[in-house]
């Protein structure tokens, strides 16, 4: 353990704003007690989950000014104005795809002669994850595109996530629900994909495999969920291999088009590989048997797989329209030829307590000892995308992304 260790909380600073907290109270308190070096400091924020009150209450320092922090972890991308040159940041940057959007982030950060570790690329030997949001961003992702069905169809319309108190008022909600027969489709086998699942689940939609999706009719309301096997293939026509597609995602085109046809709500909760074949194109969309009428795009990936994902939407403004044939959005629910799209890129935020209790204790677990103990399994390492201002080495590629070319 170090002689002397400080976090910092900072408030989130991007637009439109995140309620969520990498360590809420009480994770903050017991990481306090168990290390006794370490300090943590928060920055104060009205937008929060948790008060400013909640936090001193228990003995968390409030502190504006966290230039004497070591580490500065929050939630969303840091607003440029407000880096603290030569710190570490942790935070979900997204700019390890090549996110246009966020290209003068990573130049900023670089600029700066900052430390960036990233989230996403917290991971175990094996390349696991080891934190993240995503069963939250499934669980909300998969009912909001039941909500779209509601308000699409004509039926009551369902309240909100972000006006409930908490997940179990969700689960209350869905209890109650008779959807219509409809055919979903999850794309994914993490845990964002298990958290729509379990939303479908209990909003009584029954699963049933790829092939019976396909091949099957169905006077109930049903899902299948796809593994990469099922909507990629290799282009030199072998059979699908996991460790030729985790290192060759470009030697493949699309398997999904079948799906097109048989669907009525993709609910988007894959991982994807900007150098992965995109699901389909915007002419796939213009054929007559493309049937799918909602798309509930939980991975967000802008530009990316799905072409009427042109931007993120929010979580006051969750739904727009997308007309394939002029590649323009269009007010939410305004035409029945087009897709509506939901494509928010915060989703856990609709449910931010539970999101964030979540995400720090795993953080306190399988993260925190990983940096004031010493990163002996290299976890840290993994995920630093800029030490001191310098591409690392599993991050070189982004050399031209982050000189603008």
């Amino acid at each position: 353990m170090v002689q002397r260790y400080k976090i910092g909380i900072v408030r989130e600073t991007k637009t439109p704003p995140d309620r969520r907290v990498a360590l809420p109270p009480n994770q903050a308190r017991e990481l306090t007690t168990r290390y006794s070096a370490l300090e943590i400091a928060i920055q104060p924020s009205s937008i929060r989950c948790f008060s400013d009150e909640e936090y001193a209450r228990i003995g968390i320092k409030l502190q504006e000014d966290l230039s004497d922090c070591d580490l500065l972890i929050g939630i969303k991308e840091t607003k440029i104005p407000t880096i603290i040159p030569g710190k570490t940041y942790m935070e979900f940057a997204h700019v390890a795809k090549k996110q246009p959007h966020n290209r003068p982030l990573i130049q900023a950060f670089a600029d700066q002669g900052n430390t960036l570790i990233d989230y996403e690329y917290l991971t175990d030997d094996k390349g696991n994850r080891l934190i993240a949001f995503g069963h939250w961003a499934g669980i909300v992702g998969a009912y909001n595109a039941i909500r779209a069905l509601y308000i699409k169809e004509d039926l009551p319309e369902l309240k909100p996530a972000h006006q409930m108190h908490d997940y179990k008022e969700m689960q209350e909600v869905l209890k109650g629900l008779k959807v219509i027969p409809k055919r979903f489709v999850i794309t994914g086998g993490g845990r964002v994909a298990g958290g729509a699942m379990e939303v479908l689940a209990q909003a009584g939609v029954k699963e049933v495999t790829p092939d019976e999706f396909l091949k099957g009719q169905f006077d109930y309301p049903v899902y299948c969920r796809l593994d990469p096997w099922h909507y990629a293939k290799r282009k030199d026509g072998k059979p699908f291999d996991w460790s030729y597609w985790l290192s060759n995602p470009a030697d493949h085109d699309t398997a999904f088009i079948p799906f097109t046809s048989a669907t009525d709500i993709l609910i988007a909760c894959h991982y994807w590989d900007y150098r992965s074949p995109h699901f389909f194109s915007r002419e796939d969309m213009l054929n007559n048997s493309f049937r799918i009428s909602i798309i509930a795009d939980v991975s967000c990936d802008i530009p990316g797989p799905i072409p009427s994902t042109i931007k993120a939407s929010t979580i006051a403004d969750p739904f727009f329209d997308y007309n394939p044939k002029t590649d323009m959005e269009e007010p939410p629910f305004s035409s029945k030829g087009n897709v509506t799209v939901m494509s928010i890129d915060n989703l856990p935020g609709e449910l931010p307590r539970d999101a964030s209790e979540f995400f720090g204790n795993i953080l306190i677990e399988k993260i925190i000892p990983h940096i004031v103990t010493g990163d002996k399994e290299g976890i840290i390492e993994r995920a630093t995308i800029l030490k001191n201002g310098k591409l690392t080495g599993k991050f070189s590629y982004l050399s031209d992304y982050l000189k603008g070319e």
